[in-house]
């Protein structure tokens, strides 16, 4: 969502943005938050220790409402499939204000894999006014639903566009030396370019 964010927030006279984001995931919003400059107008901290699915639901249900009553948005965007989209979603349909899904229309036919969001994925995108689907195929999954075709806007995939903002800049120091460290660099001759000797680096995220 951070590239959408940034790109609402270059016009302060025809949008007012507010950010709020629930916590559900700390660790990795915290980092994203840095990187992208980022800060929440509001931050519902929902996360407990061993918390069920049922309390997440309740609990950021219970905090999303008075948001939504003292910022009374023309429109709550949400993106993804995260009990937080759903519970966003429903929250504002309850309000009766307008929702945009950024990353709509994915599926794998499957309610239990993954495990709650494809489920999460149906909810948000059976209540929501815009849908704006990353690929063709979303769409097509959407149509096929019976979405009506015009509230669907391929958008193209906004992680490609987080991806290409970070690769523009300049890699930190730390970077720099633990990629020397490796012994995979012999010089940086740009932003987040590096001139690599024979070693060749791999990054799995899992």
């Amino acid at each position: 969502m951070s590239p959408v964010i940034q790109e609402l927030q270059k016009f302060p006279d025809r949008i007012t943005v507010k950010v709020c984001v629930t916590g559900q995931h700390r660790e990795m919003l915290d980092q994203v938050l840095e990187v992208f400059d980022i800060l929440p107008d509001y931050d519902l901290a929902v996360m407990t220790e061993n918390q069920s699915l049922s309390a997440l639901t309740a609990t950021t249900m219970l905090l999303l409402e008075p948001v939504i009553e003292a910022e009374k948005p023309d429109w709550v965007l949400v993106q993804g499939d995260t009990t937080t989209t759903m519970v966003a979603s429903l929250a504002a349909f309850y309000h009766r204000v307008r929702i945009g899904h950024v990353e709509a229309g994915l599926r794998t036919g499957n309610k239990y894999h993954p495990f709650p969001e494809e489920v999460n994925r149906h909810i948000a995108d059976s209540i929501c006014d815009l849908h704006f689907a990353a690929t063709d195929k979303a769409r097509e999954n959407l149509v096929r639903e019976g979405v009506l075709e015009s509230s669907v806007i391929v958008t193209g995939n906004t992680v490609v566009d987080a991806l290409l903002n970070v690769s523009d800049r300049h890699l930190p120091s730390q970077t720099i030396n633990l990629l020397r460290d490796l012994n995979s660099v012999s010089e940086v001759s740009g932003p987040g370019v590096l001139a690599t000797q024979q070693a060749r680096i791999i990054l799995v995220t899992a």
